[in-house]
Order: structure tokens, then C-alpha cells, then sequence
């Protein structure tokens, strides 16, 4: 019950804010970050991603609101767990996998220096765990994306993550891309930084997903920490930015046209 309460705060601070809500697992602007949650922490993340056009065939918008929640005890080895409700609020008329809206994310992470000095960070996780599996319908929202992560701070520079992703050959598979094109495996890098020489509360990021399915992408984002409990983040997002599209595409890319994308995160 208590869980229900949250969500709905969240939603209450939306529509006074920005009309819109989502959550992932710790992220940078798109992908997972090598961050995880602290025991019993817990963020309820508020997130909206609206198209820049609202042309039929440049895929719908996206509103999510999620809950992600430290498990581990351990100071050095972090568990967090999380769930999705995500939806483009687009009624009768909507995407078909609205109706089965609720997603899951796990991740377990190791800060840097752990081993010894310089030694980076690690994580792996899994998300994007839907619970519909209907090919003969409309497809699947299991894309059951599992990844791997790891990231140094440099002085000066911030921070470099990298690693790479594997997921359900059905549910990413794309009109231009079928099922037997391996395009549910790619590559996950980030840059990240805390502007502190402008502010402590200011961070900025960069992160690319390749391959050629909904989630390959390059964004951007900068977010403001109005609180300890309150932050905010604005970003863009290009789908497949480098994506060539044939014959089978009909003219649309993976993923859709770019995004502007609006983040409100409460931390608990």
C-alpha cells in the first residue's frame, strides 16, 4: 500500500510539472549507468519521451513511472530492483503493447577501487523484463535485455562506462531487421559529469546503444539536483543515428523519430 502511495505522489508532482511520467534501472540519460542503489534506498523515477513530430509512423511518445529499490546490505557489492509502468496513454488508438504495461530491472554493481586503486566499476543487469509473449498478436515485450558495464573516473575528463548488451532475438527484431539479423546484441557507452566548477548540483552526460532495434540510440542530457530528494534532467535522444533504412523499413527507423526527453526523479 505504502508502494501505491509513492506512485501516486509521483504522479500528482508530474501533472503539476510536466504532464508526464518512467523508470529504469540507475541510468546515465538512455542507458543503465555503473551506478546501483544503497541498501533501502529507493528512487521513484517520473519520466516522459515525446517526439519532436506527431506525424503518424514516427512511433508514439512514451510516459513511465517506476520504482527502483536498494536490497543489498553489503556496502561494497549493491542490489538494486525496480518496475515499470509504461505507457503512450494513446487510448483505444494506442500501441498494442499497453496492454501489458509492466516491465522489471535488476542490477548488482561494485564501486571503484574496490580490488585496488584504479580498479573500475562493475555492473550487470537485466531489464526491459515484460511479461507478454504473443508473436502471433503483436509480439513480445520480454526483450530480457542483460548487460554488462564497466566505468573509471578520470580528473578532469568525468567519468568513461562501457560495455555491451545481449536481448530477445523476437522482441527486438524490426521489420528491416527479422529475427535472424543479430540485432538484439550491441555496444553501451557513456560519459558523465558533475560540473562542479559550475555547480555541484549540475551533470551532464553522454550515452550511445548501438544496434538496430527500439533501444539503439545516441542522447544527451543534463539534469539539476534541486534537493537531495528532487532531481530533474532534460536530455535528447537520436534513434539509430546512423541507421541506413531499405526497402523493408518503409521509411522508418528503429526506434522512431528523435526525442526530447524530461526525467523527474524523487529520492527516499
Amino acid at each position: 500500500m505504502k508502494l501505491f502511495k509513492i506512485l501516486a505522489a509521483a504522479g500528482m508532482a508530474v501533472a503539476m510539472t510536466c504532464g508526464s511520467a518512467m523508470a529504469i534501472p540507475t541510468a546515465q540519460t538512455w542507458i543503465p549507468s555503473p551506478d546501483a542503489k544503497g541498501f533501502k534506498e529507493v528512487t521513484v523515477n517520473v519520466i516522459n519521451i515525446q517526439r519532436f513530430s506527431k506525424n503518424r509512423g514516427n512511433n508514439p511518445s512514451y510516459y513511465d513511472v517506476g520504482v527502483t529499490v536498494g536490497v543489498s546490505p553489503l556496502e561494497k557489492l549493491k542490489l538494486e530492483i525496480g518496475a515499470d509502468f509504461l505507457t503512450t496513454n494513446s487510448g483505444s488508438n494506442g500501441h498494442v503493447a499497453d496492454d501489458h504495461p509492466f516491465y522489471f530491472n535488476a542490477k548488482l554493481a561494485t564501486p571503484e577501487d574496490l580490488g585496488f586503486k584504479g580498479m573500475p566499476s562493475i555492473a550487470i543487469g537485466a531489464y526491459n523484463l515484460g511479461l507478454a509473449d504473443k508473436p502471433e498478436t503483436f509480439g513480445s515485450t520480454r526483450q530480457n535485455i542483460v548487460y554488462g558495464l564497466v566505468g573509471k573516473t578520470f580528473p578532469v575528463i568525468g567519468r568513461i562506462a562501457a560495455g555491451g548488451y545481449h536481448g530477445s532475438k523476437r522482441a527486438l527484431a524490426t521489420a528491416g531487421n527479422p529475427s535472424n539479423t543479430n540485432n538484439n546484441t550491441g555496444l553501451m557507452v557513456s560519459w558523465d559529469r558533475t560540473m562542479s566548477e559550475i555547480s555541484d548540483k549540475l551533470w551532464m552526460g553522454v550515452d550511445y546503444m548501438s544496434g538496430n532495434n527500439a533501444n539503439g540510440s545516441l542522447n544527451a542530457g543534463v539534469a539539476w539536483a534541486f534537493s537531495k530528494q528532487i532531481t530533474v534532467l532534460t536530455g535528447v535522444q537520436f534513434f539509430n543515428p546512423f541507421y541506413k533504412t531499405s526497402a523493408a523499413d518503409n521509411n522508418s527507423i528503429p526506434g522512431g523519430k528523435p526525442a526530447f526527453t524530461t526525467q523527474l526523479f524523487f529520492n527516499f
